[in-house]
């Protein structure tokens, strides 16, 4: 009998290997329109999960899908990565929570036609992945909030954090009253 993969075992699994420096790093180093999406991955109790993965993926402010290939570097000696180039918008970003839950990437606003970041998340006690969407806030969707969650939809809403510019907060709760709205991609 061949040994159980990953989603047949429960984690973590994801601190090994797929995090990279600067996964965070979306948007090209110092461009003047980077916004920052931060947040918390709380489970079931209400409690931060300090070993979750995330994923983010999202079209360019032009509403183009390529993003940058080429704009990961790998060390000549270790073969390793060393991280972005930092010049191009490469529309991908992998973070991993810290001990507390939190997470943060920054990144360009998504444009008006397609205004989030998809997100999937891998975490401890899931066999599988999850998908769901972080709608920032400002940028229209708001009727594709109602037609994909109805009255739900503000689960999936970005929020500007109080008077600083260019931040915002999306918290992913795994289960209860306040949980996130799941996409299923079937």
């Amino acid at each position: 009998m061949p040994a159980p993969t990953p989603s047949q075992t429960v984690g973590p699994f994801y601190g090994y290997a797929l995090p990279f420096p600067g996964g965070g790093d979306i948007a090209p180093t110092g461009h003047p329109e980077a916004i920052t999406v931060h947040g918390y991955v709380y489970d079931g109790r209400g409690e931060p999960v300090p070993d979750a993965l995330l994923e983010f993926w999202q079209a360019a402010p032009d509403g183009s899908m390529a993003g940058r290939p080429g704009s990961w570097r790998r060390d000549a000696a270790t073969g390793g990565f060393l991280g972005r180039d930092g010049i191009g918008f490469t529309g991908f970003g992998r973070v991993p929570t810290g001990a507390d839950g939190h997470w943060a990437v920054r990144t360009l606003p998504p444009p008006p036609a397609a205004p989030y970041l998809a997100v999937c998340l891998f975490a401890r006690g899931l066999t599988h992945h999850l998908f769901t969407r972080a709608y920032v806030e400002g940028l229209g969707g708001q009727g594709q909030l109602k037609a994909i969650a109805g009255e739900r939809g503000e689960t999936l809403l970005t929020r500007r954090e109080g008077a600083r510019d260019g931040v915002f907060r999306f918290d992913i709760h795994l289960q209860g009253e306040q949980e996130t709205v799941f996409l299923d991609f079937a």
